[in-house]
């Protein structure tokens, strides 16, 4: 997002987000205000920063529904529940907890009072869409200081993704950031374009990460036949796009995985061990899987730890 950070600043996710009263209680009733538009959600949080901005707190505007809240000089040792964790459930034992966590709270009350009757929500609520009447402040963190892919690899890469998260964890490893124009990071994204865009990079850089987010965001929503289409069109636009367009490069390596399990049904993520497939273009040995899922995988009896991964790509 291009915002930088001193050693003792504090970064918080920040959702605009839908909540509902209900009796005494007030509930989460979507974690993403409706899929609110980039371009909306845009004038919600200048409007933020106009009103509730200091010296101490500033919001920038991301994408989609995700924002960001950095704190200068802030706290950093209180815990957070991610809002898609409580979707229907009251919100009274899911706030910030901890030193610090007063600050966060009084936020997320004062940005109502800003959001209740803004222009963009008064317009939502009478198209019939979700309007984004909070904020909710989480995954805060410091910025990390981690070895380079160049210095850890010694090899140039690339990251292409719609979410701010998956961007700056690329900046800090000193990869390149591709935008895709269209890239929502929601099940409307440009699929095509992400692959097309792999391939392009792959022209001047050793390796691309390319990131999907629309089937983690369909099991949050608890809707199984976005989900399908989201790895349908994952599979068809993004997969088959690179595995076509690869074979013009002589020696090649695709990795294709989850990074964790969101199972629609109880709309979070679990720990559970995620398949991957790894194919090279000079020919490879078969493990005896014939086709990639998660019972497919458990029958080869191959469990890895995830930062082994990437060695066994690049070997």
């Amino acid at each position: 997002m291009g915002v930088d950070l001193g050693p003792d600043d504090v970064a918080f996710r920040m959702n605009l987000v839908t909540l509902k009263p209900q009796g005494s209680s007030i509930y989460m009733q979507d974690f993403s205000a409706g899929h609110i538009s980039t371009s909306e959600a845009r004038v919600l949080v200048e409007t933020l920063q106009k009103e509730l901005g200091t010296a101490e707190i500033e919001f920038h505007p991301g994408v989609g529904y995700r924002h960001l809240m950095v704190w200068r000089g802030g706290k950093d040792g209180m815990s957070s529940t991610p809002p898609h964790d409580i979707t229907g459930k009251a919100i009274l034992d899911s706030l910030p907890q901890g030193e610090g966590a007063d600050m966060l709270t009084s936020l997320m009350n004062h940005a109502q009072m800003v959001l209740h009757g803004h222009p963009i929500n008064v317009s939502r609520k009478e198209k019939g869409d979700l309007p984004a009447n909070s904020i909710w402040l989480w995954g805060h963190g410091k910025t990390p200081r981690i070895e380079t892919y160049q210095e850890k690899f010694g090899l140039t890469g690339a990251v292409i993704s719609a979410v701010d998260l998956i961007k700056g964890i690329g900046i800090c490893a000193g990869l390149d950031i591709i935008n895709v124009e269209g890239a929502t990071g929601y099940i409307d994204t440009n699929y095509l374009g992400k692959g097309e865009a792999a391939l392009a990079a792959l022209e001047n850089h050793d390796f691309v990460y390319v990131h999907v987010e629309a089937p983690d965001e369909a099991s949050h929503e608890g809707i199984m036949q976005h989900k399908l289409e989201a790895i349908a069109d994952f599979d068809r636009l993004v997969v088959g796009t690179v595995l076509e367009g690869i074979k013009k490069f002589d020696d090649y390596a695709v990795l294709c995985m989850p990074d964790h399990p969101t199972p629609v049904k109880l709309m979070t993520h679990t720990s559970d061990p995620v398949p991957f497939v790894l194919y090279r273009g000079g020919g490879g040995k078969n493990n005896g899987a014939v086709s990639y899922d998660e019972a497919q995988c458990k029958s080869t009896g191959l469990v890895l730890e995830g930062h082994e991964l990437l060695p066994m790509l690049l070997a």
